[in-house]
């Protein structure tokens, strides 16, 4: 989040199948894509799964880490994620990235699949499904790779994944909606606080989006919603309605935001960041 000659900021985030955001951490911008993964994710597997929920979590290659994988397994969470390309998964695939005789489609030629694969830094062996594309007037196919542990076949991992692209439009919708990444605060924690605000409004319209309406609307149907809204709030409402408050008290609101404040908070602020400040031109 953010534009040349301003502080940067890359926070993660982590979606259901709903548009809902579940979970987001406000972080440096000079970390990368997965850092602080166990804190962000973890914590929402074990809550999903104590709500006797299955969980199943796809990504995209920067968390293409064995640690991830491990932990994954370990808690029987069925994954499909993304990794690189290396000379031995294209030699696995060395028939598929063969261009069809004939005159080209128009429309894609995809081939798919899918075998027993590991890396060096991987324990063990792991299904991989490779997706190959040839696309009218490209030289080249485009290739992909995903380690996945579902019991599916290989066009059907391919499709889930390729569900993850949502995600991408998800926070393109925060963005315009309740513009999200305006996170122009001189306080680390008081831009933490707003980012969440924001996502709290999110979420808050796409359940007024999926409530029903109208005078025949059912009494279940508004105790789900209830419950719905009571799940994106948080397991206790109150406790939640109160650190909200607490938060946003103390951090954006009450102090006035001139230089010899920003001083004085700025030791917390980094320590609050998990790493150095990414400061622009100004």
């Amino acid at each position: 989040m953010g534009r040349f000659e301003s502080t940067c900021y890359h926070p993660p985030m982590l979606f259901n199948r709903e548009g809902d955001c579940l979970a987001a951490k406000l972080r440096p911008g000079n970390v990368r894509s997965a850092d602080d993964w166990e804190e962000l994710l973890l914590p929402e597997i074990e809550r999903q799964q104590k709500l006797g929920k299955e969980v199943v979590f796809r990504a995209d290659v920067a968390f293409a880490k064995p640690e991830i994988y491990e932990a994954l397994e370990e808690r029987g969470v069925r994954y499909a994620i993304r990794i690189p390309a290396n000379e031995n998964l294209e030699r696995d695939i060395a028939a598929l990235p063969t261009r069809p005789v004939g005159r080209p489609s128009h429309r894609p030629v995809v081939w798919y699949k899918g075998f027993l694969g590991q890396a060096a830094s991987w324990k063990t062996a792991r299904s991989v499904v490779a997706k190959v594309e040839f696309h009218f007037g490209e030289l080249f196919p485009r290739v992909g790779f995903i380690a996945t542990n579902l019991e599916t076949n290989s066009r059907a991992v391919a499709r889930f994944y390729k569900q993850a692209g949502t995600a991408e439009q998800w926070i393109k919708e925060g963005k315009q909606a309740v513009k999200m990444t305006r996170l122009s605060c001189h306080r680390f924690r008081s831009d933490e606080v707003r980012l969440w605000l924001s996502l709290i409004a999110c979420n808050l319209g796409d359940l007024w989006r999926r409530a029903p309406s109208g005078p025949g609307a059912a009494e279940e149907d508004r105790e789900l919603v209830a419950d719905q809204f009571a799940a994106t709030a948080g397991e206790d409402g109150r406790e939640a309605d109160q650190a909200c408050r607490r938060y946003y008290w103390a951090d954006a609101g009450r102090e006035p935001s001139h230089a010899a404040v920003v001083r004085k908070h700025g030791p917390a602020d980094r320590c609050a960041g998990g790493g150095d400040w990414v400061a622009g031109g100004r």
